[in-house]
């Protein structure tokens, strides 16, 4: 469920371009390092998040296709399902509720670029964004991500700003909730036109059937508590 909750924040952090681009990130988890390849064309997104998960995402049907590539296999969410599951977090307060963009007043250079904190936060996450105002051709990369917005969740649901409140590009973003944490900042952004196969599904993959996320937003039964054996 941590998976898909990310996945679900990433793709919100993403989804709402309507261009041909590639975003490359350096990411850093409670795992360890790694690199997220975002590629943008029209309706569709495809995020590398590691060499072994791909998630894409098709605003225009709200479907999320998950890749697993070690296993070759796929895991099909329907928009239907997708907007069942927005609404079934944000009735049992996993969305966490709506929040605020709000300057904090700190500056770094990032990637040598000025950047500016703001924050966005609620009782169950807390997003920072870097924004930086010079970043090259940052008014038409970001007019792109502020085009679209995905309609299976909305901001009050995920308690998160989408794009038309940033007021630049934010070049570090940095997700918290509970012990997990996801700093994601932009190394690259190129405009160029992306092959429609990016987002074809490899035909030796095997489907999986998708879980009931109705039953994983039930809590589980409590478990008595067993006193630690005396060493």
């Amino acid at each position: 469920m941590k998976r898909i909750f990310l996945s679900l924040f990433l793709a919100a952090a993403v989804c709402s371009a309507r261009a041909d681009l590639t975003i490359v990130q350096k990411v850093e988890r409670t795992e360890g390092p790694g690199e997220t390849i975002i590629k943008i064309k029209g309706d569709k997104v495809r995020m590398d998040v590691s060499p072994k998960f791909t998630m894409i995402f098709d605003h225009k049907t709200d479907e999320m296709i998950q890749l697993m590539r070690p296993q070759k296999t796929i895991m099909r969410i329907p928009g239907e399902k997708m907007r069942a599951l927005a609404e079934t977090m944000k009735k049992s307060g996993i969305s966490g509720g709506s929040s605020k963009l709000t300057p904090t007043g700190k500056k770094e250079t990032i990637e040598g670029y000025e950047a500016e904190e703001y924050t966005s936060e609620n009782p169950t996450f807390r997003t920072s964004y870097w924004l930086a105002p010079k970043f090259p051709n940052g008014a038409a990369v970001l007019g792109e991500l502020r085009r679209l917005k995905p309609s299976a969740w909305s901001k009050s649901d995920f308690g998160m700003p989408d794009f038309s409140d940033l007021p630049a590009v934010p070049i570090r973003t940095v997700f918290t909730m509970g012990e997990t944490k996801v700093t994601s900042t932009i190394v690259s952004v190129k405009q160029e036109p992306i092959d429609d196969a990016v987002f074809a599904m490899p035909p030796d993959y095997k489907e999986l059937q998708i879980p009931d996320f109705g039953n994983l937003m039930q809590p589980g039964p409590k478990r008595p508590h067993v006193a630690p054996s005396p060493e």
